[in-house]
C-alpha cells in the first residue's frame, strides 16, 4: 500500500511556521537567559553540587521527553524540531554555565582565572560545547576537570542522541500526519 507523500506547504504557511517557532524558541531562550542572569547562584552555599547537576540533568531529560512528544503530535513535525532543539540547547548550555558559576564560588581554585563572572561561565561552557579548545579559562582542580569531562561526554550524547530522538520524532509525527488512502 503507498501512502502519498505529505503536500509541501504553501510559502506563505510555512514562513509564517517558521517564524513563530523561531519566535518562540528565541523568547524561550531569552527567558533562560535573564533565569541564569538574575537567579541568586552566588547564595547556593550548602547545596550539592552533584545533586544539583543531576536534577538539572533530570530536569533536561524531562524536557528533551515532553519535545519528543510535542514533536510526534504536532502537524508539521520538522518545524516543531527546530523549535525544539533551539529551546533544548540554550538550557542544556546554560545548566553547564550555572554549574560552573557555583563551582567556582564555592571554590575559587576550580578555575584558573580566580573569579568566574556568569558571562565568564557560560562563555567557558561554549568553549567545551564548541569544542574549540582553551586559552584564557581552564579547569585547574580535578572536581572541575570531571565536570568539564562529563559536559564533552554529555555534548556529544545532545548532539548525537537527543538530535537523533527530534529526527525519530519527526519521522513518527510525518507518519502519523500523513493522509491516509481510503481503501479500494
Amino acid at each position: 500500500m503507498d501512502v502519498p507523500p505529505i503536500e509541501p506547504l504553501p510559502g506563505a504557511v510555512r514562513r509564517r511556521l517558521v517564524g513563530i517557532c523561531l519566535l518562540r524558541a528565541t523568547a524561550t531562550t531569552v527567558v533562560l537567559v535573564l533565569a541564569y542572569y538574575l537567579l541568586p547562584l552566588d547564595n547556593v552555599a550548602g547545596v550539592s553540587l552533584a545533586l544539583s547537576l543531576a536534577a538539572g540533568l533530570a530536569a533536561l531529560t524531562g524536557i528533551v521527553a515532553y519535545q519528543v512528544r510535542a514533536i510526534i503530535r504536532h502537524r508539521h513535525s520538522a518545524i516543531r524540531a527546530v523549535e525544539a532543539l533551539a529551546i533544548t540547547v540554550p538550557a542544556f548550555l546554560l545548566l553547564f554555565a550555572a554549574t560552573y558559576f557555583v563551582m567556582e564560588r564555592s571554590n575559587p581554585q576550580h578555575f584558573n582565572v580566580g573569579s568566574l563572572t556568569r558571562t565568564d561561565s557560560l562563555y567557558f561552557t561554549v568553549t567545551v560545547f564548541a569544542t574549540v579548545g582553551f586559552g584564557d579559562i581552564t579547569a585547574t582542580s580535578q572536581a572541575a576537570r570531571m565536570v568539564v569531562a562529563a559536559q564533552m561526554l554529555l555534548d556529544l550524547l545532545v548532539l548525537g542522541l537527543v538530535v537523533r530522538q527530534f529526527l525519530g520524532a519527526v519521522e513518527a509525527g510525518r507518519r502519523d500526519h500523513r493522509p491516509r488512502r481510503e481503501p479500494e
